[in-house]
């Protein structure tokens, strides 16, 4: 008979690995961001750092249009978050709580553009912001980061929904509630985990897109990071410490998005709301 000890000994040593799998290359960026070009480039790596300065950092900031390129994320990555857990919201209830002609085809026709891969809509997409005048514009890439979101996070919210029992809604009709009060006063607050996991999903996205980006924008004024921490690299002919600074910067919006939502993530808030 195993000892119960000796399982939790096992589980703790595997979720240490794992913790040291994921963890240790961030740690490694941001550690190398404050080292001296010559321990960054030594060939006997340091997990601690042996050096210390903020030079990258400065020369980051103060010489090259990463603050402009990081705005810019920040603006478009916010407002297709934004718009994308409304749509969401929206549309997942009207699919899975509503009933309509046409609801099952719609819904799997929506699944389907999902499942096609960026490069194959890429020029339609181009052609379509053309027509529009949106070519070389944020809105552009709003646009874009939204359409590709929204039919997975709808997806995503189906399961969400399905755990908030009817009599709930059925409940508040009793009482003469409408059905926008019922999902704004009731529903959204009760699913709150599926909201912040469309929210970060959808910021995320938007965070790291560089395929459209690349080809939407053409004015080095209104590109993102992505694309223009790229162009930052082959500037200064692969300044490692220049890299990694800019990839330290660029993971703070995406830690403060977990820092204030992630807590939502915790199941079970719809726990007694039935008596």
């Amino acid at each position: 008979m195993r000892e119960p000890w000796l399982e939790r000994l096992a589980l703790a040593l595997v979720l240490v690995l794992l913790a040291l799998i994921v963890l240790l290359p961030f740690w490694w960026v941001f550690s190398s961001s404050i080292k001296a070009p010559a321990e960054i480039i030594s060939r006997t790596p340091t997990m601690v750092p042996q050096s210390f300065t903020l030079e990258h950092f400065r020369k980051l900031l103060g010489t090259s249009d990463f603050p402009r390129y990081l705005l810019n994320s920040v603006l478009v990555s916010t407002v297709s978050m934004a718009i994308t857990v409304v749509l969401a919201v929206l549309a997942g209830y009207a699919f899975f709580r509503m009933s309509f002609r046409g609801q099952g085809t719609l819904y799997r026709l929506i699944l389907v553009a999902y499942a096609f891969p960026g490069i194959v809509v890429l020029i339609p997409y181009y052609g379509m912001m053309s027509r529009l005048g949106l070519v070389d514009s944020l809105a552009s890439l709003v646009l874009i980061n939204v359409a590709l979101a929204v039919p997975f996070s709808i997806w995503m919210m189906r399961s969400f929904l399905a755990t908030v029992p009817v009599e709930i809604e059925e409940a508040a009709r009793v009482d003469g509630a409408s059905q926008m009060t019922i999902l704004v006063r009731i529903i959204v607050p009760l699913i709150a985990p599926g909201i912040a996991s469309v929210a970060i999903f959808a910021f995320i996205a938007s965070w790291t897109e560089y395929l459209f980006a690349s080809i939407l924008i053409q004015s080095d004024a209104l590109r993102t990071i992505p694309v223009g921490f790229a162009g930052i690299i082959g500037q200064y002919q692969i300044d490692w410490g220049l890299m990694l600074a800019g990839a330290t910067l660029a993971t703070i919006p995406v830690l403060l998005i977990f820092a204030f939502i992630g807590r939502y993530f915790v199941a079970g808030l719809t726990a007694g709301a039935v008596k």
